[in-house]
């Protein structure tokens, strides 16, 4: 049974390169995203965030909003580590460890100069010693998903850049984008090669960022600032090399939307619009054929045509994505952001129509040898 919860604030930080520090970011994000709901921080029991400092985790923020909690959460699986904390909060509200659960997250990559998805510059025990001596990239690992997805089924780089088109015509709409100019999938193909057969356009912006989630126990509905957005069922799983033997073109997005649709009593043909994580163009494609939305093999086919643009059959990355909004190295808490938005009809010209269910995957790590996936089926209250 899914833990009862409620996601009742959010908000996005709107700087896409900031003077401001991490800190900065995530306590301003904080505040607005209490606001949001109708909550101030005194109500605050509960706090998840990723584990920024290896030693000393999630304390350096807890110590700077001067938080004291009653559960905490550093949990750090890469970028899907938001979408599982919305999940974990669910779960401990339930157990009756928290009541308000806040969710925080703060980068500045762009203005640090942090070239993510690149090779490592040091290499670190973390990286595994079969793999760290010929050079692998994040953007590297990605690629050769992509060209084996093509080898097995016929997938083309036209293809892929629909996603890519898809996104920047919904960026076109947000003004928080980075990138809002129209782009064709001429565009896309004419853009310089960064790891074959992946193009620049493919491939995720760098920016800085950051946001905040609010989620509490159901029995404060009444007292929210707006309607909030119920959690109708979650799932996390996680896939790595399995000792040579694991397919790469399944992810584990494959495993956790199946339960995640079992929990919401659900299944794809009942969802609206969807938050895919679009690290790379193929991130999105894999993504979809592993949650149900097309047969593995098919999702050339079915990102092609409008499919996934606004008025399509499924609008996804509404806000414009990692590919033309934001993508500070960690993007989940911006899934669920936008979802609960579209859930709410804040969203203007890039609202999804009657929008009542949304889907939310993230996707941490590279699908290239290890990864993590986090879903969740959210639904308007």
């Amino acid at each position: 049974m899914t833990p009862q919860a409620l996601i009742a604030g959010v908000h996005e930080f709107p700087e896409r390169k900031t003077t401001k520090s991490v800190l900065e970011i995530q306590a301003l994000s904080a505040r607005a995203a209490l606001e949001d709901a109708g909550l101030s921080k005194k109500d605050v029991d509960g706090y998840f965030t990723v584990a920024a400092n290896p030693g000393i985790g999630p304390l350096p923020i807890v110590d700077y909003l001067n938080l004291t909690p009653r559960y905490i959460d550093g949990t750090t699986i890469g970028g899907s580590s938001f979408v599982a904390h919305v999940n974990h909060a669910a779960a401990a509200i339930a157990q009756g460890r928290c009541r308000v659960a806040l969710i925080t997250y703060g980068s500045t990559s762009r203005s640090s100069g942090i070239a993510v998805g690149t090779r490592e510059r040091i290499a670190g025990d973390y990286l595994d010693q079969f793999e760290a001596l010929y050079g692998t990239s994040t953007v590297g690992l990605y690629a050769m998903v992509a060209r084996r997805h093509m080898h097995e089924y016929g997938t083309t780089s036209e293809q892929l850049a629909e996603i890519a088109v898809a996104t920047r015509q919904h960026a076109s709409l947000n003004p928080l984008a980075l990138y809002r100019d129209p782009i064709s999938v001429a565009d896309v193909l004419k853009s310089p090669m960064i790891s074959a057969p992946l193009h620049l356009l493919d491939c995720c912006v760098i920016t800085d960022g950051g946001g905040a989630l609010v989620v509490v126990h159901p029995d404060l509905a009444r007292d929210l600032r707006k309607p909030p957005v119920r959690l109708l069922g979650s799932a996390e799983a996680i896939a790595h090399t399995s000792a040579g033997r694991r397919d790469f073109l399944v992810s584990a997005a494959a495993e956790s939307g199946p339960r995640a649709f079992a929990e919401a009593g659900l299944s794809p043909r009942d969802v609206q619009m969807a938050m895919i994580y679009d690290s790379f163009t193929i991130t999105v494609l894999v993504t979809l054929e592993d949650l149900g939305f097309c047969k593995k093999g098919q999702g050339g086919a079915f990102v092609s045509g409008g499919r996934i643009t606004l008025g399509g059959e499924l609008p996804i990355n509404t806000d414009g994505g990692g590919l033309s909004s934001n993508h500070p190295g960690m993007r989940g808490i911006f899934l669920v952001i936008e979802a609960v938005k579209q859930l709410r009809g804040e969203c203007g010209e890039r609202q999804v129509r009657d929008c009542r269910v949304a889907l939310v995957h993230g996707t941490g790590g590279a699908l290239g040898n290890r990864h993590s996936g986090a879903t969740l089926i959210l639904g308007r209250s």
